[in-house]
């Protein structure tokens, strides 16, 4: 039998950095003999958008769900909003969870307005706001549609707007746009940049590279249950070699893709299947030599810009796509 996990709560006397939405110290937490965060410190500044980004398994819902409450840390301190975790803070606090989430014997405005409820919000109060995020969110026509009814993006607006209604001063997201198409990703994002726009912190779990460096303003790279780094895109990219070949081959890669990585310039050399992506100081000499050597087996090149995928890689050793043991939203509790 397990003893019971430790209380999680600043140290008496310690002082938060200013204007801080989130503060971890040394947290841990352990899914049996697996450890899903490890001493894990971070500080989230109040009022940005940060990206916590890393591999499934590598702690981002885990982390998510340690500060909505849902598990308790075994180790470490933990604030939000500058006060410790008590329930008084959850009206305070948004949650959009990776998964679906809605009761499919609900409508859109029951949604709402049980969540509204269960925070105290008075009903005339709650009328306002919800014709207020409907409309917001495009859903003001489907305000007596059944959940069920609705499509994908259409329930992730649902969801955002349910984690809206309490006004809250921290947003939590776990994967907002996984498996929505391109509109519905930019339509939620046009959503979050407002909420952020009028004061809320948004905190960002995702294993999407180009959405943390399009959106975050700071990302911290997670690696089973470790911070690697953390800083703005920018921050994190820099000493990086400059450009990215994408080579995609017309039969599997030849022993040249093993000969690369000695060629001169080149950074770093990742191999899926019959696409190798080399990190390079300039793809023009690189180029030449490519096609010198293999140009008959190429198929296509693509030049772009180095990623946080070429950072998370430079630092840990494979890619973000790669999968860890557990995934974070279907570990044990």
């Amino acid at each position: 039998m397990t003893s019971a996990p430790t209380p999680v709560a600043p140290s008496a006397g310690a002082e938060l950095p200013a204007a801080t939405a989130v503060h971890l110290h040394q947290v841990s937490y352990r899914y049996g003999d697996r450890l899903a965060l490890d001493e894990l410190s971070l500080d989230v500044p109040a009022g940005s958008i940060f990206g916590l980004l890393g591999p499934n398994g590598s702690g981002k819902s885990t982390l998510l769900s340690l500060l909505i409450g849902r598990r308790r840390a075994a180790a470490g301190e933990i604030a939000l909003l500058g006060q410790p975790l008590s329930p008084r803070l959850r009206a305070r606090v948004g949650m959009v969870f990776q998964e679906p989430s809605l009761d499919a014997s609900m409508t859109v405005i029951e949604t709402l307005q049980l969540q509204a409820r269960m925070f105290g919000i008075p009903r005339a109060e709650t009328s306002r706001r919800a014709a207020e995020l409907l409309e917001r969110v495009g859903l003001s026509d489907r305000t007596r549609a059944m959940t069920p009814t609705l499509s994908g993006g259409m329930k992730r607006r649902l969801e955002l707007a349910r984690a809206l209604i309490t006004q809250p001063e921290l947003i939590l997201l776990d994967e907002p746009t996984l498996a929505l198409d391109p509109d519905s990703r930019l339509r939620l994002w046009q959503h979050l940049l407002e909420a952020n726009a009028v004061g809320a912190t948004l905190l960002l779990a995702t294993n999407d590279v180009h959405e943390a460096e399009r959106y975050c303003r700071r990302v911290a790279l997670l690696d089973t249950g470790r911070l690697v780094a953390e800083g703005t895109p920018a921050e994190l990219k820099r000493g990086l070699r400059r450009d990215a070949v994408r080579i995609e081959w017309r039969h599997e890669p030849g022993p040249e893709v093993a000969a690369m990585a000695a060629w001169p310039g080149v950074g770093h050399v990742r191999e899926a299947g019959r696409v190798t992506h080399v990190t390079v100081d300039e793809a023009s000499p690189f180029l030449a030599q490519l096609f010198q050597s293999a140009g008959e087996r190429v198929a296509g090149v693509r030049i772009e810009e180095s990623t946080l995928e070429d950072v998370y890689f430079q630092l840990v050793g494979r890619g973000i796509a790669s999968h860890g043991d557990v995934d974070d939203a279907e570990a044990p509790a």
